[in-house]
């Protein structure tokens, strides 16, 4: 095993951070409001949110005529894949591996990049592999709170591979997501696709809970053709629709994540999951198995400044996910002044837009936090460190309405920055009236995909929640639809269309 020290690891993870940028995520629901316009494609950041970017953040053209509806997709096979059958072709061991084999020459073991994983939950030294809860540049990330040790870092001394039918620390699949929204309109990436785990002993015991989701980012491998050099994947998802086999899908699936489509690399690869600076994937963690419940996100990284290279597991910031205290008038973080005259006051314009799927907000990565807290009262209820009193903070965010116009209230935009944070998205916001006539969707108590079953065609599948099920996932469908049935030439100058690209649609 490889042993590194507290300033190296603290090094690594400087450098981690430095390279990254700064919700869930249809239908857009009817009000007398006035919605301001969404920024232009080359003015959003590849990592506005990592539920909420691309051309999935974009308004859709209308699509009239026989061919707006030429190409359909069956949501529950070409968006969110949750049947048993297929999923048994996902073992978690197998990700592991694949994950490993794709970090060449990397002396780590499957057992030691988990058990590291896990270590950083604890108190240092811990196992010596690579940073804990407590190394620098991990605890109170940014300047906020980081719940440290935490009982998920008990994984550090568990073999989660041995027995995996019947071992409780064993994970095991539940949900395989398409997110071709998430692609940029001028194609850098062809978006996200991501395999949900959850550990054996929380199907049973609410205690012993743990959610882990692989968010792997794919390069466009030719992306002068901008995002026209993803239609293979598009057409990919949308061909699931249409075969009826689920063992003929479970193969198409395990051999579009395993190897790749032709000219396409494989989806599991560590660098689509943090291994590069830019154009990279991340993981992401749902931890129940103490209070608060959290939820937090990993880069994979592969580091090579020692020798043997070691590949590792290190916590970042998890986006969109403003420290709450920048949220409260009487802050004392050294951020919460610009925050609250320029930084949130610039984002009111797109938390503004009044459609349930496509207002947003983007932050440097300064303002982020550590982790996203479901429970607490305070750290992430932005709505209750706000406050009902006067301040200025309340003033600059009324004078940026004002000026759209809007006739939104500060509370309520404060509201929506809080629906788009990880602990918003998945249980504090759920039920809020977000103003404009909006209400956030309502999760399955802290998820949006269960350890839990339900009679599909095909037999066992886990259960989505129904804000995936009546919001989100018609969104998504909606722009996996529309890209499939255009084309250049198609007289509309779709979000992904520039004139130098299309001029006929774009002149």
């Amino acid at each position: 095993m490889n042993r590194l020290t507290e300033r190296k690891w603290a090094a690594l993870l400087g450098a981690t951070m430095l390279s990254l940028a700064s919700g869930c995520g249809s239908s857009t629901t009817e009000s007398e409001e006035r919605a301001p316009s969404l920024p232009a494609p080359e003015a959003q950041s590849e990592n506005l949110h990592p539920e909420r970017r691309g051309i999935g953040a974009l308004p859709l053209p209308e699509r009239t005529g026989p061919s707006a509806l030429l190409v359909t997709v069956d949501p529950r096979r070409s968006l969110v894949v949750t049947d048993d059958v297929i999923l048994t072709r996902f073992p978690f061991q197998d990700v592991m591996k694949q994950l490993l084999g794709t970090s060449t020459g990397s002396a780590t073991t499957m057992l030691d990049v988990f058990q590291q994983w896990w270590d950083t939950e604890r108190l240092s030294p811990g196992l010596g592999l690579g940073p804990n809860c407590n190394s620098p540049g991990v605890l109170n990330m940014n300047g906020f709170p980081l719940s440290c040790p935490r009982t998920e870092g008990n994984q550090a001394t568990v073999d989660p591979y041995t027995s995996p039918t019947t071992n409780p620390d064993a994970y095991i699949p539940i949900g395989l997501f398409n997110r071709f929204d998430l692609a940029p309109a001028n194609g850098s990436n062809c978006g996200e696709y991501r395999v949900a785990f959850a550990k054996r002993s929380g199907f049973t015991n609410p205690g012993s809970r743990n959610l882990i989701i692989f968010e792997a980012m794919l390069p466009n491998p030719t992306p002068a053709l901008g995002l026209e050099g993803c239609r293979p994947v598009a057409d990919f998802w949308a061909n699931l629709t249409l075969q009826p086999s689920a063992s003929a899908r479970a193969d198409a699936l395990r051999s579009f994540y395993f190897a790749g489509l032709p000219g396409f690399m494989p989806v599991l690869h560590v660098d689509n999951l943090g291994n590069r600076p830019t154009e990279t994937g991340q993981v992401r963690t749902n931890q129940f198995m103490q209070p608060n419940w959290m939820l937090r996100e990993f880069k994979i990284r592969k580091d090579c400044s020692v020798a043997p290279c070691v590949t590792r597991f290190i916590p970042v910031t998890v986006k969109t996910n403003p420290g709450g205290t920048l949220f409260n008038p009487g802050s004392g973080h050294a951020l919460a002044p610009t925050f609250q005259s320029s930084l949130f006051p610039a984002q009111v314009p797109a938390l503004a837009v009044n459609d349930i799927n496509l207002f947003n907000m983007a932050f440097p990565d300064s303002t982020n936090s550590g982790q996203s807290d479901a429970q607490s009262a305070t750290e992430n209820q932005y709505v209750n460190q706000f406050g009902s009193g006067a301040s200025p903070f309340r003033t600059n965010i009324q004078t940026a309405l004002t000026s759209i116009p809007s006739t939104l209230t500060p509370d309520q935009v404060v509201e929506r920055a809080m629906a788009l944070s990880c602990a918003g998205c998945h249980q504090l916001s759920v039920g809020h009236n977000l103003g404009g006539g909006l209400i956030w969707p309502f999760s399955l108590r802290f998820v949006h995909i269960s350890e839990q079953t339900e009679t599909g065609p095909d037999g066992p599948r886990h259960q989505i929640s129904p804000a995936l099920t009546g919001t989100f996932i018609p969104h998504r469908k909606a722009v996996l639809e529309t890209f499939l049935n255009s084309s250049c030439g198609d007289a509309t100058c779709n979000v992904w269309e520039t004139h130098a690209s299309c001029s006929a649609d774009c002149p």
